[in-house]
């Protein structure tokens, strides 16, 4: 059993940056984060493996959000620049145990309590 728990999450104006950061009790293949908000399915945000730090990116914040990992520390980032008010949602990170990448967010394993993102305009 991996225990995840988010921090970082909070309040923004457009334009403005946060970062998310996600602990994990133990190590699995692949790391991600996702959103939700409320009505919708959870959407997909970025990935990243644990060994080779190899990345991908939902299309709606390539270019703005940035996913990195601390190996020693257990710990995976979301580095969110230029915000905009249609990335409120609540922020969930998410561990992965198979191999193969994927976006959809019933594969994952693990999944923490979320921490809220809002950006006002």
């Amino acid at each position: 059993q991996v225990q995840l728990v988010e921090s970082g999450g909070g309040l923004v104006q457009a334009g403005g940056s946060l970062r998310l950061s996600c602990a994990a009790s133990g190590r699995t293949y692949a790391m991600g984060w996702f959103r939700q908000v409320p009505g919708k399915e959870r959407e997909f945000v970025a990935y990243i493996r644990w060994s080779s730090g190899s990345t991908y990116y939902a299309d709606s914040v390539k270019g703005r959000f940035t996913i990195s990992r601390d190996n020693a520390k257990n710990t995976v980032y979301l580095q969110m620049n230029s915000l905009k008010p249609e990335d409120t949602a609540i922020y969930y990170c998410a561990a992965r145990s198979g191999v193969v990448h994927t976006t959809i967010a019933s594969r994952y394993d693990y999944w923490g309590q979320g921490t809220q993102v809002t950006v006002s305009s």
